[in-house]
């Protein structure tokens, strides 16, 4: 999920992968040729580039993890809420998570 995930917000971001690796720190040599490969699944991406890679692209990291489409879209969604708005939204869903007495 990862590959697919990096891939969609590098286009939502309207980013080359060139640009990507170079926000990203990579060397601007090889920044396309690595970005191209964690997005073709060819290489697994480290927990720190990961991180630099969703800092980069203004994106949680869980996001990039996300194992379904459903929570990818929950984690952007509610990463993009101010903290009233979020703490408001946890109020209301947390309850019905709770398992009974």
């Amino acid at each position: 999920m990862f590959s697919k995930r990096l891939k969609q917000a590098r286009q939502d971001a309207g980013l080359s992968q060139k640009e990507l690796g170079i926000l990203a720190g990579l060397d601007p040599f090889v920044a396309s040729t690595r970005i191209n490969r964690y997005e073709q699944d060819v290489h697994a991406t480290d927990q720190a580039t990961a991180k630099r890679l969703a800092k980069a692209l203004g994106v949680p990291l869980a996001y990039l993890y996300a194992d379904n489409e459903r929570l990818a879209r929950m984690i952007r969604a509610f990463s993009a809420l101010d903290a009233t708005e979020q703490e408001r939204l946890l109020k209301e869903i947390e309850p019905v998570n709770k398992p009974s007495a």
